[in-house]
């Protein structure tokens, strides 16, 4: 590459930062078209870009953004004011730019991109003295040409601009940050952030000799490059404090990074072993060697690491445009909300999460948000909001996309799943709504183009899942009917190195992410405090029910035949808490994993493969396959059966908590299912309150308010499901507290309505519930023969009366 090449390169990895930005300012600008600040940094940007395409010979280029920096020094000097056409034309001059960069990194030359249009229209802008605010009377949600096309544009130029950066020869920006005096080594390194290499120089100067003078308000942080030798070096530092002169800059091939990544895991792998060795060896010499290579290994693993790390706004960078964008093409008004955008992942993160995060917010906008005429039929504002948050927590990065748009109706949802025929209608029955919005991943269900009988949720959303499962996360989303919906990933930090916990199950070595780790419990021999709720095992762990998934059983290496040993990891998977039964805990350990083998991936249980200190290689469990296989995290409720109901002489009792801290029993034999479900789902006909309970109206008596402590309120309630044939009902606890044997001799009697007696439960007096008069309060007729089931027309007809009482 001669000196040229160089500078032409310097000049498409600079132009595109500068292009990034350009698109927040530009977009930022209409909301407010006083800044001056903002203005002087587009200018700037422009005009860096117009003069060092002129020197480059790239006229194309250079044309274009010349009469955009003429419209743009109008904006500046106060002669027009900003515009949404004043800003479509120079959004779309930036898309041109983008353009004709691209082909500029891959030719070496224009092409023959053709410009004329884009800056015709600019042009058109500038000859009309109102600034096109004539075409601003135009009603919002009212937009012209095809909505789609609009989407479609806006989204491939955001992508074309990230694929311009994920080639091969992409750099990223390393910074050195020192507040003692700088080395010697230091002090020979360039002064200024972002300064191009030998042979840019000459061309900054050249491109800065014709900037206009002083501007009457300081440019924010984000502005091109200034020449290196600038006479106002005090406005300079006012106008960008963050540029310290301590800071030191280079640019760095994103190749060189992850080959320093790659030796780095292959360097932690042989501390590893050499760690086992010196602990296996009498050898004082041989240990301190050991300790001193782990804390070097440790300390440049978080060195690449870090160089490695970006804030995630270097996505988020790109979504106002495209928000404003996608919004004005459909006809929505929206305000977007960011938080967090400098918390930071992994490059290799970034990139995996970009599509999922473009889908989502896309979504959002085109199903999610209503059109401002029905928010306010609604009775919202008719700006709708759209909320991204980013934080840490537990050792990953946590990301919310948020809408308060119409929602997701689970039952539309589950009739389009029976529609497609991805599930039964006999399945669907006994799924809870959470379950139900769990149907949106699957492959398949998606809807046409403008079809929006399912709002258009599901749309790819396998392809979301898929990516985000890819690199060990989770997407989970909470939705509420007219209220809106959040969609929640939770990814790691990084995908190069992981602290693992490694286990034995059947004499073989599984490793298990730290980050999908808990807590770790020993069986007493003695006590386990495991129960059984039907079939299925579960650990009363601090008063609550835990279920249990043993790994032989998951395996196939047949049924455990003692818990002697035997430990309890608790597991967090797809928003639930599970414990996985294991013969022995090995240790913990920094691992780097590798991939696997299709056959084996096949299988569905496994994420990767590492090889381990003692130079054995380990398969790596994966969590969330496991828990799916195993167990329905996703469904907090629990069969509760009768076969083990009752014990001898003993009575298993199911033990909730209502009011203020008051214990309640009833027999487990008599409890069909124990369900958690948000308040709303309660409703009031006729005086009676009731809830739409697998397709049917369902009775509900809060235990509270019957037996004379108030009423229960809580945004989320327990519910305890009774059913005798098909008829059901609900009694409302605020929590279910455990199940425990109850003997007849051991209790007291207890004068009281609802009541039968009391027991102690765990050092605290427990109050017997007379279920069958709990029952009947709600449903008089429960225990006749006689029973009446409501058809779909009556359930039908008193959703309706219920809604307009």
């Amino acid at each position: 590459m001669d000196a040229m090449d160089e500078i032409v390169r310097e000049f498409v990895v600079e132009s595109y930062e500068n292009l990034d930005q350009l698109d927040q300012d530009l977009v930022a600008l209409e909301s407010d078209s006083s800044s001056r600040a903002l203005l002087s940094s587009v200018f700037r940007t422009i005009h860096t870009i117009k003069g060092t395409s002129g020197f480059l010979a790239f006229n194309n280029l250079e044309s274009l953004t010349h009469v955009g920096e003429n419209l743009l020094a109008e904006l500046r000097d106060g002669k027009r004011t900003m515009t949404a056409r004043t800003a479509d034309v120079l959004l779309k001059m930036v898309d041109a730019v983008r353009e004709l960069l691209a082909t500029i990194e891959a030719t070496g030359n224009e092409g023959s991109i053709d410009t004329t249009a884009v800056t015709a229209e600019i042009q058109s802008v500038l000859d009309d003295p109102t600034g096109g605010a004539a075409a601003e009377a135009e009603p919002a949600d009212a937009p012209t040409g095809d909505a789609d096309d609009v989407i479609e544009s806006a989204i491939a130029a955001l992508h074309d601009d990230e694929d311009a950066h994920d080639d091969e020869d992409e750099e990223l920006a390393v910074e050195e940050t020192t507040d003692a005096e700088p080395k010697p080594v230091v002090a020979e390194a360039p002064a200024v952030k972002r300064t191009p290499k030998i042979g840019r120089k000459p061309v900054v100067q050249a491109q800065t000799a014709p900037e206009p003078g002083p501007e009457p308000e300081p440019a924010p942080a984000a502005v091109a490059p200034a020449a290196a030798a600038a006479p106002a070096a005090p406005k300079a530092a006012d106008e960008a404090p963050v540029r310290s002169a301590a800071e030191q800059s280079i640019r760095v091939d994103v190749e060189v990074l992850d080959a320093l990544m790659r030796h780095v895991g292959e360097l932690v792998l042989a501390r590893n072993a050499m760690t086992n060795l010196a602990a296996d060896m009498d050898d004082p010499a041989l240990v301190r060697a050991s300790q001193r290579l782990s804390l070097i290994a440790t300390e440049l693993q978080q060195g690449v690491m870090k160089t490695r790390m970006q804030p995630i706004d270097h996505v988020w960078n790109k979504v106002p445009r495209m928000v404003r964008d996608i919004s004005s093409a459909l006809g929505r008004k929206v305000r977007l909300d960011m938080v967090g955008k400098e918390t930071e992942l992994d490059r290799g993160v970034l990139e995996a999460i970009k599509d999922p995060l473009t889908h989502l917010i896309r979504n959002a906008i085109d199903h999610g948000i209503e059109t401002p005429a029905d928010r306010v039929k609604a009775g919202k504002e008719e700006q709708g909001v759209l909320g991204l948050r980013a934080y840490h927590q537990g050792g990953q990065v946590v990301i919310e996309i948020s809408d308060d748009g119409k929602g997701i109706d689970p039952e539309i949802v589950s009739a389009k799943a029976v529609e497609k025929g991805l599930k039964t209608a006999g399945q669907i029955e006994n799924m809870s709504p959470q379950d139900i919005l769990q149907l949106l991943f699957l492959p398949g269900f998606s809807t046409a183009d403008k079809v929006t009988n399912v709002s258009g949720r599901g749309v790819g959303m396998d392809v979301v899942k898929t990516k985000i499962d890819s690199i060990g996360g989770v997407v989970d989303v909470q939705s509420t009917p007219g209220s809106g919906t959040t969609w929640r990933l939770r990814i790691p930090l990084t995908l190069a190195i992981m602290p693992a916990l490694t286990v034995e199950c059947a004499s073989e070595t599984f490793a298990i992410p730290q980050v999908n780790l808990l807590e770790l419990l020993a069986i007493d021999d003695k006590l386990t405090g495991i129960d059984h709720v039907g079939e299925a095992p579960v650990y009363r762990l601090r008063g609550q029910l835990l279920p249990l998934v043993d790994l032989r059983d998951v395996l196939g290496r047949g049924r455990r035949e003692s818990l002697t040993g035997a430990v309890i990891t608790v597991l967090q998977a797809d928003g639930g808490r599970f414990g996985l039964l294991v013969d022995k805990v090995r240790n913990t350990e920094e691992i780097v994993a590798k991939p696997i083998a299709a056959a084996i991936k096949g299988i569905g249980l496994y994420a990767g493969a590492t090889l381990l200190g003692d130079g054995s290689v380990t398969l790596i469990l994966d969590v969330p396959a496991v828990a799916r296989r195993a167990l329905d995290l996703q469904e907090t409720t629990i069969d509760a059966g009768h076969d083990n109901a009752q014990r001898g002489d003993t009575e298993q009792m199911l033990v909730v908590s209502i009011g203020e801290g008051r214990q309640i029993a009833m027999p487990l034999g008599a409890v069909t299912r124990l369900e958690r479900l948000p308040a709303d789902v309660l409703e009031t006909v006729g005086g009676a309150t009731v809830m739409q309970y697998r397709d049917r109206i369902t009775p509900v008596v809060d235990l509270a308010q019957m037996l004379g402590s108030g009423a229960t309120f809580r945004e989320e309630l327990a519910f305890v499901i009774c059913t005798r044939g098909d008829r059901t009902v609900a009694l409302i606890a605020n929590e279910v507290v455990d199940i425990v044997d109850s003997r007849a001799e051991e209790r007291s009697e207890v004068s009281g309505y609802g009541l039968l007696g009391s027991i102690v439960v765990k050092d605290r007096v427990t109050e017997l519930l007379d279920l069958e008069a709990a029952v009947t309060a709600a449903d008089a007729s429960f225990y006749e023969v006689d029973e009446h089931v409501f058809n779909d027309a009556e359930v039908a007809e008193l959703i309706g009366a219920g809604k307009g009482a």
